[in-house]
Protein backbone atom coordinates (compact mmCIF):
# COMPACT_ATOMS: atom_id res chain seq x y z
CA UNK A 1 0.00 0.00 0.00
CA UNK A 2 1.27 3.36 -1.26
CA UNK A 3 -0.11 6.66 0.34
CA UNK A 4 0.11 10.09 -0.28
CA UNK A 5 2.82 10.51 1.78
CA UNK A 6 5.53 7.86 0.89
CA UNK A 7 7.71 8.08 -2.13
CA UNK A 8 9.65 4.50 -3.48
CA UNK A 9 12.97 6.08 -4.06
CA UNK A 10 13.88 3.05 -5.67
CA UNK A 11 12.07 3.69 -8.73
CA UNK A 12 12.22 6.75 -11.25
CA UNK A 13 14.68 9.15 -12.16
CA UNK A 14 17.54 9.28 -9.86
CA UNK A 15 18.64 12.95 -9.53
CA UNK A 16 14.85 13.98 -9.76
CA UNK A 17 14.25 11.71 -6.48
CA UNK A 18 16.79 12.76 -4.59
CA UNK A 19 16.62 16.26 -5.05
CA UNK A 20 12.46 16.35 -4.94
CA UNK A 21 13.07 14.63 -1.79
CA UNK A 22 15.79 17.36 -0.67
CA UNK A 23 13.96 20.35 -1.44
CA UNK A 24 11.39 20.22 1.47
CA UNK A 25 13.88 19.30 3.78
CA UNK A 26 16.06 21.96 2.62
CA UNK A 27 13.67 24.68 3.10
CA UNK A 28 12.68 22.98 6.27
CA UNK A 29 16.39 23.41 7.52
CA UNK A 30 16.20 26.97 6.24
CA UNK A 31 13.48 27.83 8.68
CA UNK A 32 14.60 26.03 11.46
CA UNK A 33 18.26 27.97 11.17
CA UNK A 34 16.24 30.92 10.88
CA UNK A 35 14.56 30.70 13.71
CA UNK A 36 17.50 29.64 15.74
CA UNK A 37 19.44 32.47 13.99
CA UNK A 38 16.50 34.72 15.02
CA UNK A 39 17.33 33.36 18.88
CA UNK A 40 20.78 35.10 18.52
CA UNK A 41 19.75 38.59 17.02
CA UNK A 42 17.04 39.34 19.03
CA UNK A 43 19.17 38.09 21.87
CA UNK A 44 22.05 39.73 20.67
CA UNK A 45 20.00 43.28 20.03
CA UNK A 46 17.98 43.32 22.74
CA UNK A 47 19.81 42.23 25.69
CA UNK A 48 23.50 42.98 24.58
CA UNK A 49 26.95 41.05 23.82
CA UNK A 50 26.92 38.95 27.30
CA UNK A 51 23.68 37.54 26.64
CA UNK A 52 24.69 36.59 23.20
CA UNK A 53 27.30 34.98 24.56
CA UNK A 54 25.45 33.03 26.93
CA UNK A 55 23.51 32.24 23.96
CA UNK A 56 26.61 30.77 21.78
CA UNK A 57 28.37 29.17 24.58
CA UNK A 58 24.81 26.56 24.84
CA UNK A 59 24.96 25.68 21.35
CA UNK A 60 27.57 22.79 21.54
CA UNK A 61 26.92 21.73 24.50
CA UNK A 62 23.64 21.54 23.79
CA UNK A 63 24.45 19.18 20.56
CA UNK A 64 26.74 16.92 22.80
CA UNK A 65 23.69 16.10 25.14
CA UNK A 66 21.45 15.66 21.94
CA UNK A 67 23.60 14.37 19.82
CA UNK A 68 23.85 10.74 20.85
CA UNK A 69 20.05 10.02 20.62
CA UNK A 70 20.21 11.77 17.04
CA UNK A 71 22.21 9.50 16.02
CA UNK A 72 20.32 6.71 17.11
CA UNK A 73 17.58 7.91 15.39
CA UNK A 74 19.51 8.19 12.25
CA UNK A 75 19.84 4.18 12.34
CA UNK A 76 16.31 3.74 12.69
CA UNK A 77 15.44 5.86 9.63
CA UNK A 78 17.98 3.22 7.86
CA UNK A 79 16.19 0.44 9.39
CA UNK A 80 12.49 1.32 8.34
CA UNK A 81 13.60 2.60 5.02
CA UNK A 82 14.99 -0.74 4.58
CA UNK A 83 11.72 -2.48 5.47
CA UNK A 84 10.26 -0.13 3.34
CA UNK A 85 12.08 -0.63 0.43
CA UNK A 86 12.00 -4.56 0.70
CA UNK A 87 8.22 -3.89 1.56
CA UNK A 88 8.09 -5.34 4.57
CA UNK A 89 5.42 -3.72 6.59
CA UNK A 90 4.99 -6.14 9.24
CA UNK A 91 8.66 -5.62 10.63
CA UNK A 92 8.52 -1.98 9.32
CA UNK A 93 5.95 -1.20 11.89
CA UNK A 94 7.42 -2.87 14.64
CA UNK A 95 10.72 -0.90 13.88
CA UNK A 96 8.48 2.23 13.89
CA UNK A 97 7.26 2.06 17.60
CA UNK A 98 10.24 0.46 18.94
CA UNK A 99 11.87 4.67 17.60
CA UNK A 100 8.92 5.81 19.73
CA UNK A 101 9.29 4.07 22.91
CA UNK A 102 12.95 4.88 22.90
CA UNK A 103 12.56 8.59 21.60
CA UNK A 104 10.26 8.78 24.94
CA UNK A 105 12.87 6.85 27.81
CA UNK A 106 15.72 9.15 25.71
CA UNK A 107 13.71 12.70 26.04
CA UNK A 108 13.19 11.60 29.89
CA UNK A 109 16.96 10.72 30.80
CA UNK A 110 17.88 13.69 28.71
CA UNK A 111 16.11 16.29 30.66
CA UNK A 112 17.57 14.76 33.78
CA UNK A 113 21.08 14.94 32.87
CA UNK A 114 20.42 18.12 31.18
CA UNK A 115 19.02 20.17 34.07
CA UNK A 116 20.96 18.59 36.78
CA UNK A 117 24.63 18.65 35.55
CA UNK A 118 24.27 22.05 33.71
CA UNK A 119 26.50 24.29 36.21
CA UNK A 120 29.17 22.59 36.39
CA UNK A 121 29.82 21.16 32.74
CA UNK A 122 29.51 24.47 32.05
CA UNK A 123 32.02 25.47 34.23
CA UNK A 124 34.19 23.01 32.73
CA UNK A 125 33.98 24.45 29.91
CA UNK A 126 35.37 27.69 31.27
CA UNK A 127 32.72 29.75 30.45
CA UNK A 128 33.44 33.20 31.92
CA UNK A 129 32.00 34.48 35.36
CA UNK A 130 30.03 37.36 33.67
CA UNK A 131 28.73 34.99 31.50
CA UNK A 132 28.18 31.65 33.75
CA UNK A 133 24.45 32.68 34.90
CA UNK A 134 22.57 33.31 32.20
CA UNK A 135 24.41 30.46 30.53
CA UNK A 136 22.92 27.86 32.78
CA UNK A 137 19.58 29.58 33.02
CA UNK A 138 19.66 28.82 28.94
CA UNK A 139 20.32 25.91 29.25
CA UNK A 140 18.46 24.44 31.76
CA UNK A 141 15.44 25.92 30.64
CA UNK A 142 15.59 24.24 27.40
CA UNK A 143 16.42 20.35 28.60
CA UNK A 144 13.44 20.68 30.61
CA UNK A 145 11.84 20.80 27.02
CA UNK A 146 14.10 17.79 25.89
CA UNK A 147 11.30 15.67 25.38
CA UNK A 148 10.20 17.49 22.73
CA UNK A 149 13.11 17.72 20.82
CA UNK A 150 13.92 13.95 21.58
CA UNK A 151 10.59 12.95 19.79
CA UNK A 152 10.42 15.81 17.03
CA UNK A 153 13.93 13.78 15.80
CA UNK A 154 12.56 10.60 16.07
CA UNK A 155 8.82 10.96 14.25
CA UNK A 156 10.55 13.41 11.26
CA UNK A 157 13.17 10.41 11.15
CA UNK A 158 10.36 7.90 10.36
CA UNK A 159 8.24 10.32 7.91
CA UNK A 160 11.48 10.89 5.77
CA UNK A 161 12.30 6.65 6.15
CA UNK A 162 9.09 6.33 4.14
CA UNK A 163 9.94 9.15 1.41
CA UNK A 164 7.97 12.23 3.41
CA UNK A 165 9.94 15.23 3.72
CA UNK A 166 7.22 17.73 2.84
CA UNK A 167 5.12 17.00 6.44
CA UNK A 168 7.91 17.84 8.05
CA UNK A 169 8.76 21.21 6.12
CA UNK A 170 5.22 22.26 7.06
CA UNK A 171 5.49 21.67 10.60
CA UNK A 172 8.89 23.30 11.21
CA UNK A 173 7.38 26.35 9.65
CA UNK A 174 4.89 26.64 11.72
CA UNK A 175 7.27 25.90 14.87
CA UNK A 176 9.45 28.53 13.56
CA UNK A 177 7.08 31.51 13.25
CA UNK A 178 5.54 30.32 16.72
CA UNK A 179 9.49 30.56 17.96
CA UNK A 180 10.23 33.97 16.32
CA UNK A 181 7.10 35.45 17.55
CA UNK A 182 7.36 34.23 21.25
CA UNK A 183 11.59 35.48 21.19
CA UNK A 184 9.65 38.88 20.14
CA UNK A 185 7.28 38.65 22.89
CA UNK A 186 9.04 37.41 25.61
CA UNK A 187 12.11 39.75 25.04
CA UNK A 188 11.32 43.08 23.49
CA UNK A 189 7.81 43.88 24.57
CA UNK A 190 8.11 41.54 28.15
CA UNK A 191 11.70 42.51 28.79
CA UNK A 192 12.48 38.97 30.15
CA UNK A 193 15.84 37.32 29.90
CA UNK A 194 17.63 35.06 28.36
CA UNK A 195 15.88 32.08 29.90
CA UNK A 196 12.82 33.20 27.63
CA UNK A 197 14.53 32.50 24.70
CA UNK A 198 14.95 29.16 25.46
CA UNK A 199 11.36 29.04 26.67
CA UNK A 200 10.22 30.10 23.24
CA UNK A 201 12.59 27.27 21.68
CA UNK A 202 10.93 24.83 23.86
CA UNK A 203 7.56 25.61 23.15
CA UNK A 204 8.13 25.38 18.94
CA UNK A 205 9.71 22.10 19.69
CA UNK A 206 6.71 20.81 21.29
CA UNK A 207 4.08 22.02 18.81
CA UNK A 208 6.55 20.55 15.89
CA UNK A 209 6.56 17.35 17.53
CA UNK A 210 2.68 17.11 18.55
CA UNK A 211 1.75 18.42 14.61
CA UNK A 212 3.94 14.85 13.70
CA UNK A 213 2.51 12.67 16.07
CA UNK A 214 -0.95 13.93 14.99
CA UNK A 215 0.19 13.09 11.27
CA UNK A 216 0.95 9.77 12.45
CA UNK A 217 -1.50 8.77 14.37
CA UNK A 218 -4.56 10.16 12.24
CA UNK A 219 -2.83 8.14 8.68
CA UNK A 220 -4.07 5.25 7.19
CA UNK A 221 -1.12 4.59 5.60
CA UNK A 222 1.71 1.23 6.50
CA UNK A 223 3.41 3.47 9.05
CA UNK A 224 0.26 4.78 10.95
CA UNK A 225 1.29 4.89 14.82
CA UNK A 226 -0.79 3.19 17.73
CA UNK A 227 -0.25 3.71 21.17
CA UNK A 228 -0.87 0.11 22.69
CA UNK A 229 1.91 -0.76 19.85
CA UNK A 230 4.54 1.68 21.18
CA UNK A 231 6.94 -0.92 22.91
CA UNK A 232 9.90 -2.19 22.73
CA UNK A 233 9.90 -4.95 19.90
CA UNK A 234 11.82 -7.76 20.60
CA UNK A 235 14.67 -7.84 18.75
CA UNK A 236 14.27 -4.25 16.65
CA UNK A 237 15.85 -2.36 19.19
CA UNK A 238 19.02 -3.99 18.72
CA UNK A 239 18.85 -4.15 15.35
CA UNK A 240 18.22 -0.14 16.04
CA UNK A 241 21.16 0.47 17.89
CA UNK A 242 23.49 -1.51 15.97
CA UNK A 243 22.98 0.97 12.77
CA UNK A 244 22.25 4.16 14.81
CA UNK A 245 25.05 3.73 17.95
CA UNK A 246 27.76 4.39 15.86
CA UNK A 247 25.72 7.47 14.49
CA UNK A 248 25.37 8.12 18.01
CA UNK A 249 28.59 7.68 19.26
CA UNK A 250 30.29 9.60 16.68
CA UNK A 251 27.94 12.49 17.34
CA UNK A 252 28.70 12.76 20.68
CA UNK A 253 32.66 12.54 20.44
CA UNK A 254 32.71 15.36 17.86
CA UNK A 255 30.55 17.03 20.25
CA UNK A 256 32.83 16.46 23.28
CA UNK A 257 35.70 17.72 20.80
CA UNK A 258 33.85 21.05 19.96
CA UNK A 259 32.71 21.43 23.65
CA UNK A 260 37.20 21.80 23.97
CA UNK A 261 37.03 23.96 21.02
CA UNK A 262 34.55 25.84 22.82
CA UNK A 263 36.73 25.98 25.90
CA UNK A 264 39.78 27.84 23.96
CA UNK A 265 37.22 30.05 22.29
CA UNK A 266 35.86 30.80 26.28
CA UNK A 267 39.35 31.98 26.86
CA UNK A 268 39.44 34.67 24.84
CA UNK A 269 36.53 36.33 26.91
CA UNK A 270 33.14 37.12 25.85
CA UNK A 271 33.51 39.18 23.05
CA UNK A 272 35.33 36.17 21.21
CA UNK A 273 32.29 33.94 21.99
CA UNK A 274 29.95 36.50 20.58
CA UNK A 275 31.52 36.86 17.61
CA UNK A 276 32.18 32.81 17.32
CA UNK A 277 28.56 32.60 18.71
CA UNK A 278 27.45 34.61 15.63
CA UNK A 279 29.01 33.11 13.29
CA UNK A 280 27.80 29.49 13.85
CA UNK A 281 24.35 30.75 13.07
CA UNK A 282 25.53 32.18 9.68
CA UNK A 283 27.67 28.75 9.15
CA UNK A 284 24.30 26.97 9.86
CA UNK A 285 23.06 27.86 6.46
CA UNK A 286 26.18 26.93 4.37
CA UNK A 287 24.89 23.51 6.44
CA UNK A 288 21.62 23.68 4.40
CA UNK A 289 22.57 21.65 1.77
CA UNK A 290 24.53 19.47 3.26
CA UNK A 291 22.03 18.27 5.73
CA UNK A 292 19.33 18.36 3.13
CA UNK A 293 21.38 15.65 0.52
CA UNK A 294 23.01 13.34 3.40
CA UNK A 295 19.32 12.89 4.80
CA UNK A 296 17.98 12.51 0.89
CA UNK A 297 21.22 9.96 0.72
CA UNK A 298 20.64 7.71 3.37
CA UNK A 299 17.04 7.08 2.66
CA UNK A 300 17.72 7.03 -0.90
CA UNK A 301 20.60 3.91 -0.05
CA UNK A 302 18.27 2.25 2.16
CA UNK A 303 15.61 2.16 0.18
CA UNK A 304 17.36 1.07 -2.90
CA UNK A 305 19.07 -1.40 -1.27
CA UNK A 306 16.18 -3.18 0.62
CA UNK A 307 14.66 -3.39 -3.13
CA UNK A 308 18.21 -4.45 -4.17
CA UNK A 309 18.76 -1.93 -6.73
CA UNK A 310 22.64 -1.59 -6.33
CA UNK A 311 22.99 0.50 -9.37
CA UNK A 312 21.22 3.29 -8.37
CA UNK A 313 22.55 3.30 -5.11
CA UNK A 314 25.93 3.86 -6.60
CA UNK A 315 24.46 6.43 -9.10
CA UNK A 316 22.34 8.34 -6.75
CA UNK A 317 25.44 8.47 -4.30
CA UNK A 318 27.55 10.16 -6.69
CA UNK A 319 24.99 12.89 -7.69
CA UNK A 320 24.48 13.61 -4.26
CA UNK A 321 28.03 14.55 -3.85
CA UNK A 322 28.03 16.80 -6.44
CA UNK A 323 25.33 18.72 -5.66
CA UNK A 324 25.74 18.97 -1.89
CA UNK A 325 29.58 20.47 -2.13
CA UNK A 326 28.46 22.84 -5.28
CA UNK A 327 25.32 24.22 -3.28
CA UNK A 328 27.76 24.16 0.02
CA UNK A 329 30.60 26.40 -1.19
CA UNK A 330 28.37 28.45 -3.50
CA UNK A 331 27.27 29.92 0.34
CA UNK A 332 30.75 29.48 1.69
CA UNK A 333 31.28 31.77 -1.26
CA UNK A 334 28.54 34.61 -0.15
CA UNK A 335 29.23 34.61 3.33
CA UNK A 336 33.19 35.13 2.52
CA UNK A 337 32.46 38.45 0.83
CA UNK A 338 29.65 39.73 2.94
CA UNK A 339 31.00 38.71 5.96
CA UNK A 340 30.99 41.95 7.76
CA UNK A 341 27.85 42.76 7.48
CA UNK A 342 26.32 39.72 8.24
CA UNK A 343 28.28 39.99 11.08
CA UNK A 344 27.15 43.61 12.46
CA UNK A 345 23.53 42.28 12.08
CA UNK A 346 24.12 40.46 15.87
CA UNK A 347 26.10 43.03 17.58
CA UNK A 348 27.37 46.57 17.23
CA UNK A 349 30.29 45.67 19.24
CA UNK A 350 33.40 46.08 16.25
CA UNK A 351 35.48 43.68 18.21
CA UNK A 352 32.68 40.75 17.89
CA UNK A 353 32.07 41.78 14.63
CA UNK A 354 35.88 41.31 13.71
CA UNK A 355 35.75 37.69 16.10
CA UNK A 356 33.17 36.81 13.92
CA UNK A 357 34.51 37.56 10.25
CA UNK A 358 37.80 36.33 11.11
CA UNK A 359 36.24 32.95 11.78
CA UNK A 360 34.26 33.12 9.00
CA UNK A 361 37.14 34.03 6.32
CA UNK A 362 39.00 31.36 7.98
CA UNK A 363 36.32 28.33 7.07
CA UNK A 364 34.08 29.32 4.22
CA UNK A 365 36.19 28.58 1.19
CA UNK A 366 36.38 24.87 2.67
CA UNK A 367 32.96 24.11 2.90
CA UNK A 368 32.90 21.61 -0.36
CA UNK A 369 35.24 19.68 2.04
CA UNK A 370 32.24 19.41 4.71
CA UNK A 371 29.70 18.72 2.04
CA UNK A 372 32.09 15.50 0.78
CA UNK A 373 32.62 14.33 4.58
CA UNK A 374 28.99 14.15 5.52
CA UNK A 375 28.01 12.97 2.42
CA UNK A 376 30.23 9.86 2.24
CA UNK A 377 29.04 9.09 6.01
CA UNK A 378 25.16 9.28 5.08
CA UNK A 379 25.54 6.64 1.59
CA UNK A 380 27.32 4.31 4.09
CA UNK A 381 24.84 5.04 7.19
CA UNK A 382 22.22 4.08 4.38
CA UNK A 383 24.37 1.06 3.32
CA UNK A 384 24.42 -0.17 7.68
CA UNK A 385 28.29 0.60 7.49
CA UNK A 386 27.62 3.19 10.36
CA UNK A 387 30.99 2.35 11.83
CA UNK A 388 33.58 3.39 8.66
CA UNK A 389 32.25 6.94 8.94
CA UNK A 390 32.00 6.67 13.17
CA UNK A 391 36.08 6.13 13.06
CA UNK A 392 37.19 8.68 10.67
CA UNK A 393 34.94 11.00 12.49
CA UNK A 394 36.86 10.38 15.99
CA UNK A 395 40.15 10.56 14.22
CA UNK A 396 40.12 13.25 12.38
CA UNK A 397 37.36 15.64 13.80
CA UNK A 398 38.08 14.58 17.71
CA UNK A 399 41.59 13.23 18.57
CA UNK A 400 43.66 15.23 15.76
CA UNK A 401 41.85 18.58 16.15
CA UNK A 402 42.01 18.41 20.02
CA UNK A 403 45.25 17.73 19.71
CA UNK A 404 46.41 20.31 17.18
CA UNK A 405 44.67 23.09 20.09
CA UNK A 406 46.73 21.08 23.14
CA UNK A 407 49.60 21.54 20.96
CA UNK A 408 49.79 24.95 19.15
CA UNK A 409 47.27 27.39 20.94
CA UNK A 410 49.60 27.41 24.05
CA UNK A 411 52.74 28.32 21.38
CA UNK A 412 50.78 30.95 19.43
CA UNK A 413 47.99 32.15 22.02
CA UNK A 414 46.04 32.98 19.20
CA UNK A 415 42.50 32.54 18.53
CA UNK A 416 43.67 32.10 14.61
CA UNK A 417 44.63 28.47 15.83
CA UNK A 418 41.06 27.90 16.93
CA UNK A 419 39.64 28.80 13.39
CA UNK A 420 41.93 26.74 11.22
CA UNK A 421 41.14 23.03 12.82
CA UNK A 422 37.89 22.94 11.16
CA UNK A 423 39.08 23.39 7.77
CA UNK A 424 42.34 21.00 9.20
CA UNK A 425 40.53 18.00 10.16
CA UNK A 426 37.82 18.43 7.16
CA UNK A 427 40.79 18.44 4.44
CA UNK A 428 41.71 15.06 6.74
CA UNK A 429 38.46 13.38 6.71
CA UNK A 430 37.66 13.86 3.28
CA UNK A 431 40.94 12.26 1.82
CA UNK A 432 40.35 9.34 4.02
CA UNK A 433 36.85 9.15 2.72
CA UNK A 434 37.88 9.70 -0.90
CA UNK A 435 40.41 6.75 -0.56
CA UNK A 436 38.17 4.12 1.28
CA UNK A 437 35.17 5.13 -1.02
CA UNK A 438 37.01 4.57 -4.31
CA UNK A 439 39.89 2.02 -3.54
CA UNK A 440 37.74 -0.34 -1.10
CA UNK A 441 34.81 -2.58 -2.61
CA UNK A 442 32.28 -1.52 0.41
CA UNK A 443 29.17 -2.15 -2.24
CA UNK A 444 30.23 -5.45 -2.30
CA UNK A 445 30.83 -5.90 1.03
CA UNK A 446 27.63 -4.66 1.99
CA UNK A 447 25.41 -6.89 -0.78
CA UNK A 448 27.08 -10.54 0.56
Amino acid sequence: MKGNGQSLMSEGVIWKKITFFAMPLFLGNLFQQMYNTADSLIVGKYLGSEALAAVSSSGNLIFLMIGFFNGISVGAGVVIARFFGAKDYESMRKAIHTTVAFGLVSGVILTIIGVLFAPQILIWMGTPKNVLPDSVTFFRIYFAGALGLVMYNAFVGILQAIGDSKRPLYYLIISSIINVVLDLIFIRVFHMGVGSAACATIIAQFVSALLCSYRLMRTKDVYALSIPMIKFHKGYLKMILSYGLPSGVQNSIIALANVVVQSNINAFGDLAMAGCGAYAKIEGFAFLPITSFTMALTTFVGQNLGAQQYDRVKKGAKFGFLASMICAEMIGFVIYIFAPQLMSAFSNDTQVVLYGVERARTSSFFFFLLAYSHCISAVLRGAGKSNIPMIVMMICWCFIRVSILAVFVPIFSSIQVVYAVYPITWGLSSFIFFLYFNKINWMEETIS
